[in-house]
């Protein structure tokens, strides 16, 4: 790779290491306890895209040794019918873990079915009750995909103490956690959006900088401090003049790649380290219940 190129923050190898440390993990529990962890994902409607993650997460559980209690409801399912599931599957001490895959369809009010999951087997750390113990900087299953990010700038050794770090977007699923862990690490953070003013001077400042906004190729080579870290969380779906479609995140790379220290390339960054940090949170939830 020429020097002047940033380095790349390469999530899928990192997660293939958590998921052979998980396989050993998994392995020894099993022996000791009798039962593997289980995890189930709950899927409605016909979503391709979601499809494609669910297929990916169970095929992950099984290399590992995980359990998948997943069910796949058609689009015209009732919320009752989904809360009495999720309500079943709390239950169940056979599932450590549960996750709705989102987006739902639009009858549905996917917060409602967040909070029916207990806080114990919350596997993707969104309840309030894990959000809460976030804040407070307490023990608690962490939010999978800025978990992962932070994972992530652990195992390349990025020190993040006292660094300016932006996040662009605020939603609940990345943004508003992945600001709360890196002011947990020392960070000085801070949070911008699409209404932010004067975006390109924020980000600009940013030792750290994640995107997290959804929109393709929206953080262009301008936005970027030299030798900056940047990660990039956005999956995108983009077609070409001749109609071939690829994934693309919220960071130009190819511009920005010239100019940042590290980056996170898509696919094969962030996205792989959120299926890892999924399976890590089934395991300890595993653990809880047992000791």
């Amino acid at each position: 790779m020429d020097s002047t190129y940033a380095h790349i923050l390469d999530g899928k190898a990192l997660a293939q290491r958590i998921q052979a440390q998980l396989t050993d993990e998994v392995a020894q529990l099993l022996s000791t306890y009798g039962r593997p962890p289980g995890l189930a994902v709950l899927m409605v409607g016909e979503h391709p895209a979601s499809a494609a993650y669910v297929r990916g997460k169970e095929r992950a559980c099984a290399k590992v040794g995980i359990a998948s209690f997943g069910r796949h409801f058609p689009t015209n399912t009732s919320q009752i019918e989904l809360e009495q599931t999720i309500e079943a599957l709390n239950q169940d001490e056979r599932v450590d873990g549960i996750l709705v895959q989102l987006p739902l369809p639009d009858h549905l009010d996917a917060v409602s079915l967040l909070h029916q999951i207990h806080p114990d087997k919350d596997a993707d750390g969104l309840h309030p009750v894990n959000l809460g113990r976030l804040v407070r900087g307490e023990p608690g299953l962490r939010s999978c995909t800025p978990a992962g990010v932070m994972r992530l700038l652990r195992e390349y050794q990025i020190d993040i103490k006292g660094k300016q770090a932006v996040v662009v977007g605020r939603s609940i699923l990345v943004g508003k956690p992945m600001a709360l862990m890196l002011l947990e690490a020392d960070a000085t953070v801070m949070i911008a959006h699409s209404r932010s003013q004067n975006l390109k001077e924020l980000t600009r400042s940013a030792d750290i900088l994640i995107a997290a906004i959804g929109r393709p190729k929206f953080i262009t080579a301008d936005m970027v401090k030299p030798q900056s870290v940047v990660i990039d969380v956005g999956i995108n779906r983009v077609s070409d003049s001749s109609g071939q479609s690829r994934l693309v995140g919220d960071v130009d790379f190819e511009a920005v790649r010239d100019i940042a220290q590290y980056i996170t390339p898509v696919p094969g960054g962030v996205g792989a380290m959120t299926v890892a940090m999924l399976l890590h949170n089934t395991v300890l939830s595993y653990k809880r219940t047992q000791s």
